[in-house]
């Protein structure tokens, strides 16, 4: 319980005519007593804080840069109306800097024997779980100069997802994928193909898709169409160790790894391919395995929401292991990591052999690009040593993804906005080419 502004204005003007004309402790009495009878009666006929009954609902999860809205229901059992300040506090990345205070306070009435509903809007900052914290109310009279105030824990988990920014580009990777399987068939038979159908030779066809056994069942030469095989495996390999957590632009590079992980993930689904995730440093972080086509990418949204970097080196060695536990059979093993050269050289080649023997391993890195920028920059001393320093960085990059191409691995370098789409561009000519 506390008083009011109200209350401490009125016994500021009333000790200014006791000033005047009456100053000692009659007048001080005089002003005061009223003043204090006045606030016990505001105290008592203040609806009981303890008593009331709290609930919520709403949405439980929410994609990062999304709104939600959780909804608090406000049960008054007392025979006094509730006239009270609410403050619902949630932790501070629940909304954008400097919002928090006008979408967590409400101000609401409830009569006697009455509930009301009020929305509390979500706008998270970051990914992750988000769990409600107290409820204070701070109940007054009808005379708002006294105050009831009591808290209540009201428990709620709002989990924000991954944005999935890359989504806009499913549709065009779906056109081909439809020209790729099954619209549009390949006459020549290669590794990772199956048979399609039989069609009317043509002048110009490759003579060695002549079904001559079909062919001698019928008047007309037939030949074979093949597609690309479905039901290959695909294992999606986050790097979650230190290199991750470097910013590029506003976002760590993760993000953009799960991003690009997430359209991939989506268009390999569609195609009739199986996909797992593996998020590894020192530890599994998550692990998703064995999801039907219609359910995996709600599970890899799921895993990757509380997703965060870890500042140690990853461990190459265990990484490679838990991914050949995890792929026992052929796969495409996408790897989500850097392109430095000390991390790949020191970590990943020394046992990038026992992935590539068994598996088709490609690379995917975000590149940054600040570093393109200044490659470009001229004009004075300071822009000529940063172009230089840039490009400096590139050829060290491109030294480690020629290192790695020499081991059969496919490299995908690209900035943030490019890598999904780049990935998903690969993931395709991999399927045209039959080494799935």
């Amino acid at each position: 319980m506390a008083l009011t502004g109200r209350a401490a204005l009125l016994a500021a003007l009333g000790s200014l005519p006791v000033g005047l004309w009456e100053p000692g402790w009659m007048g001080i009495l005089a002003v005061n007593t009223p003043l204090a009878i006045a606030c016990a009666c505001d105290f008592v006929l203040a609806a009981p804080v303890r008593r009331l009954r709290l609930t919520r609902s709403g949405d439980t999860s929410v994609r990062l840069g999304e709104t939600a809205d959780v909804t608090l229901t406000v049960s008054n059992p007392s025979r006094r109306p509730l006239r009270a300040d609410l403050r619902d506090a949630w932790p501070p990345s629940s909304w954008p800097s400097g919002s928090e205070v006008a979408a967590s306070r409400h101000h609401l009435t409830v009569p006697a024997g009455e509930r009301r509903r009020i929305t509390t809007r979500l706008r998270p900052t970051r990914r992750g779980d988000r769990q409600a914290d107290r409820v204070t109310i701070r109940s007054y009279g009808p005379l708002r100069l006294f105050t009831r105030q009591g808290i209540h824990i009201v428990p709620w988990t709002v989990r924000v997802l991954p944005p999935f920014t890359s989504r806009k580009h499913l549709p065009s990777k779906l056109a081909r994928l439809r020209e790729l399987d099954g619209r549009t068939s390949v006459l020549q038979r290669g590794e990772g193909t199956e048979f399609d159908s039989l069609r009317e030779y043509v002048p110009g066809d490759d003579t060695r898709s002549i079904d001559w056994r079909a062919t001698a069942r019928q008047s007309t030469v037939a030949v074979r169409t093949w597609r690309p095989e479905r039901d290959r495996h695909i294992l999606l390999v986050l790097d979650t160790g230190r290199t991750s957590a470097g910013r590029v632009g506003d976002a760590p590079r993760l993000d953009a790894s799960m991003d690009s992980a997430l359209l991939l993930a989506a268009l390999a689904s569609r195609a009739g391919d199986r996909v797992d995730l593996l998020a590894y440093d020192r530890r599994v972080r998550a692990l998703v395995q064995g999801r039907t086509a219609g359910d995996v990418l709600p599970s890899l949204v799921n895993a990757m929401a509380n997703l965060e970097p870890e500042l140690i080196e990853t461990d190459a060695r265990g990484l490679t292991a838990t991914a050949l536990r995890t792929a026992p059979r052929r796969s495409l093993i996408v790897l989500l990591t850097t392109l430095d050269a000390a991390p790949v050289e020191e970590g990943l080649l020394p046992v990038l052999p026992r992935l590539t023997q068994r598996h088709t391993v490609l690379v995917a890195s975000v590149a940054d690009p600040h570093i393109a920028r200044m490659a470009t920059s001229r004009g004075d001393a300071e822009s000529v040593y940063d172009a230089a320093a840039a490009a400096q960085a590139q050829s060290e990059r491109h030294r480690t993804a020629e290192q790695l191409r020499r081991h059969g691995v496919t490299v995908v370098d690209a900035t943030p906005d490019e890598l999904a789409p780049t990935l998903a561009d690969t993931y395709l000519s991999l399927k045209t080419a039959g080494r799935l």
